[in-house]
């Protein structure tokens, strides 16, 4: 398709003036059809952009009807006794050239047949007054071919030009993407190398943390049969010791689950029954939440080599923040479509819930440790969550064009064809 002419003006637009301008002044100059004809032609060459711009497609179309009849106006009363003989012709390379800048090379053909046609008619009236030789003919036929000549020569440079930009255009958005792609890879190298550091200070911490623990926690519960009989408040103050020695002892396995080296057992799963299995958990924990699952999956979507268990508790992990994001109440999306990544074949699984979606502040630190919005939150579930993916070697994104709610998608990338599916 032809490239569009810009609606802007500039200054090859005022030379077309000048060249107007030119031919105003020249014989005949009292004539003032001839003028304002080519004052209209001058103005119609100066807003055709716009004209083009506006409708693309009948505009060329239009934008050649237009000059083939200006420049027949323009012979008709320039021809002293045979409009055909007019020293003004070449004007109807004006409608030749435009033709060749806006169709192919066929279009091209037919706009500059209809042309010499047109230009030819002036034969009709001429031949009633006049005796026209052969060698007049062959006058005719040598501007006719330089039509032709002139359509097809600026034709193909036009053609030339529009691959090249075409090419451009595209080699362009290839570099973009690669752009795009280099950028997310080394915000997730970012990420991967402080989640490593973090996980190597997280183990050694938590193993430093637990062995008091245990320690405190037998104290108390030892403390608290001692004293249940004589002293009842001092037994309540070691229960709430031991109590809050098990909260501590459940932060510190989160902590040891955010730092432990995973020993994935991948297995050819279909992905849906996974993410069914886990919306099904969750609705089991959540039994009140009004909250409704809408399943869009795509069909015949390929296996893919995943943990069960690990990934389970990724989905598990994202419907619920999704059913807490929306205090109970709203709507969660679930999809899942075939996608490449990277050369790489998978699937795109969609997590999106109807809440408030994600400040715009956290958006790029969502998946970092210790990031949360929630009161009682450590900040560690997103975090894991980033870690199992990046095992499967997927990736888990945040969809930061959503216009209301969150939507998570996460790839994990198909299952080699020679696997088959798992074994129940």
């Amino acid at each position: 398709m032809a490239e569009q002419k810009r609606a802007t003006y500039s200054w090859i637009d005022v030379v077309w003036l000048l060249f107007i301008l030119a031919l105003v002044f020249l014989p005949p100059i009292n004539e003032y059809h001839k003028q304002a004809i080519l004052f209209c032609i001058g103005t119609f060459q100066f807003f055709e952009g716009r004209l083009i711009a506006r409708v693309p497609r009948r505009g060329r179309i239009y934008s050649v009807l237009i000059k083939i009849a200006l420049a027949t106006l323009l012979l008709d009363h320039t021809g002293a006794d045979v409009a055909v003989n007019s020293t003004y012709w070449p004007i109807y390379f004006l409608p030749v050239v435009t033709a060749a800048m806006y169709f192919g090379p066929l279009g091209t053909l037919l706009w500059t047949g209809l042309t010499s046609l047109v230009y030819c008619s002036f034969l009709i009236p001429a031949s009633w007054e006049y005796d026209i030789g052969a060698e007049n003919y062959s006058i005719l036929a040598i501007r006719v071919l330089f039509f032709f000549l002139a359509a097809m020569l600026v034709n193909r440079f036009a053609v030339e030009n529009r691959e090249q930009a075409a090419r451009q255009r595209a080699l362009s958005d290839a570099l973009e993407e690669t752009n795009r792609q280099l950028r997310r890879a080394e915000a997730e190298a970012r990420r991967s190398e402080r989640l490593a550091a973090l996980g190597q200070l997280s183990a050694g911490l938590a193993h430093e943390i637990r062995n008091p623990l245990g320690v405190i926690k037998g104290s108390a519960e030892m403390l608290a049969q001692k004293l249940q009989g004589d002293q009842p408040l001092a037994a309540e103050l070691a229960g709430y010791i031991s109590s809050e020695v098990n909260r501590l002892n459940a932060l510190v396995a989160r902590f040891l689950d955010f730092a432990r080296p995973l020993r994935l057992d991948l297995q050819p799963q279909q992905i849906t029954e996974v993410v069914d299995s886990a919306a099904d958990s969750v609705r089991a924990v959540m039994p009140d939440a009004q909250v409704s699952v809408e399943r869009n999956y795509a069909p015949g979507l390929p296996l893919v080599c995943v943990d069960e268990k690990f990934c389970e508790s990724v989905f598990s992990n994202l419907i619920t923040n999704a059913y807490q994001a929306m205090d109970g109440h709203g709507t969660v999306r679930l999809s899942a479509t075939r996608e490449m990544s990277n050369n790489v074949p998978g699937v795109v699984v969609a997590v999106e819930d109807t809440g408030p979606g994600v400040s715009r502040e956290m958006r790029e630190q969502i998946f970092n440790p210790f990031i949360t919005s929630k009161k009682d939150g450590v900040g560690l579930g997103l975090s894991i969550v980033a870690k199992i993916v990046d095992e499967h070697r997927g990736w888990i994104r945040l969809d930061t064009e959503s216009a209301k709610g969150a939507r998570f998608s996460v790839f994990l990338p198909s299952a080699p064809p020679s696997q088959g599916p798992a074994k129940t």
